[in-house]
Parts: C-alpha cells; structure tokens; sequence
C-alpha cells in the first residue's frame, strides 16, 4: 500500500532588506542663499557678459554663435562679422556663404551661419529689423533656444533671466544650491531659490562662478567664495 505523502510547502524567498533611499543633500537656507550672493556682488558688483557685441542684434547672434563653442573663440570671429553687418538688414545682404566664411573657426559654423541669416530675415520681415523683447518671439527664431532667449532678455533689456548653461547646471548641482536633472528644472530652482534683488545679475555671477572656480575636473575649492556653504562632499583640499 502506496504511503501518503504530505505536499511540502514551497520555501519561502529569504527576503532583503530595503535599502534606506539615498537622501540628497540638505537643501540651502533663505540665509545662506542671501549670504552666497552677497558675496558675489560685494566682489562683482556689475558683472557682464563675455560675449563681445554691439547691440541686440549682434548679441543675439553672438549667442546663437557661442552654442557649443567658447565664447573666446566666438569673440575672435565676430569683429570682422560685425564689421560687414551689424544689422539684420546687412546680414540678409551679407549672404550664407560670406557669414560662414567669417565663422568657419567657430564649431558647427556651417549650420550657424544658416541660422544667423535666416534669423536675420525673420527679424526684418516680421519684427521691423528689431530684437523682440519677448521670449516665445525670440524662440521662434532659427537656433535661438530657451538659454539664448534668457541671455539676450537679460543682457540687452535688462529682464531678470537666469540662462543655465553647462557651467549654471553644473554649479547648482554640485553645490546642492539648485539640483535638478535638465537645465529647465535647475533654472526653475534658481529662480525659486534666489531673491529677486540678485536675480539681474545672477546668470553672470554663476557662470563667471563655474567657469573659473567651480570648474568640471578640479574646482578650485580653496578659493572658492562660497565654499563653507557649498554641499558638496568631494571638495578639493588644494589648488592646482
């Protein structure tokens, strides 16, 4: 006779405990944001851009030429540039092949130089041959994006845009002053986070900021303004 047999019951899978979620940084007080650009402007009280130019117009288009590109390189094309069109009206006259020979120092400046005239034909067609100082308007312009909108709303009309560039994104990150993962959320932190008196001058402060001290491979954290506030846990003990 066939003995029974008792099903075994599946064992169970040990189970692991949950890992605890990583926890970012301590956000920035009110205070030590206020104290980080005090410093900023008792050092740099009117910072501008680097960016050499001789209106709004040749501001916008320096900008449009400085996407992925330094703005040394763009400063050292754009005199001659300018030099033969300082206006949308001479750019059109100028002519594709003409601009791209003035640029062709500059990375993409094939592509570039085909955005500058067109733009420049759409600012005489639809804006009578002038800078709109809005920025839907400015962004319906070839090769004119949110960044290049903010650094001319800022920079020619005095609006207080924040433009994040690398140099921005990488600052509000590493310092734990506006994390976010694009470009558009680190702007909506600053514009959150920084009081509306620093908010002029804010987009040249940090990027001066990250340009020369807060740079990608080795910040310079002992000379760092806003070192003793910065969250960042990797800082460097020496200059290079």
């Amino acid at each position: 006779m066939a003995r029974k047999t008792t099903p075994r019951k599946p064992a169970k899978a040990a189970t692991k405990p949950a890992k605890p979620r990583a926890k970012g940084p301590k956000p920035w007080s009110p205070a030590e944001v206020e104290e980080a650009f005090r410093r900023f402007a008792k050092v740099n009280p009117h910072p501008q851009t680097e960016l050499k130019s001789l209106n709004p117009f040749t501001l916008l288009v320096a900008v449009v030429l400085s996407a992925q590109a330094t703005d040394a390189g763009v400063n050292k094309a754009t005199p001659a540039l300018f030099a033969a069109a300082d206006t949308p009206e001479k750019m059109v006259a100028l002519g594709e092949d003409k601009v791209r020979d003035l640029i062709k120092t500059i990375g993409l400046y094939r592509n570039k130089a085909k955005n500058v005239v067109e733009l420049s034909r759409r600012l005489v067609a639809e804006h009578g041959g002038k800078v709109p100082r809005d920025r839907e308007a400015l962004e319906a312009l070839p090769g004119v994006g949110r960044k290049t909108a903010n650094v001319v709303l800022n920079v020619a009309f005095g609006e207080k845009t924040i433009a994040v560039d690398t140099h921005i994104f990488r600052v509000g990150n590493r310092t734990g002053l506006a994390p976010g993962l694009t470009p558009f959320e680190v702007e909506m932190k600053l514009e959150q986070v920084v009081p509306d008196k620093y908010k002029l001058h804010a987009h040249h402060w940090l990027i001066l900021h990250g340009r020369y001290v807060c740079i990608a491979r080795k910040p310079l954290c002992p000379d760092c303004l806003i070192n003793d506030l910065c969250r960042w846990p990797e800082k460097t003990v020496t200059s290079p």
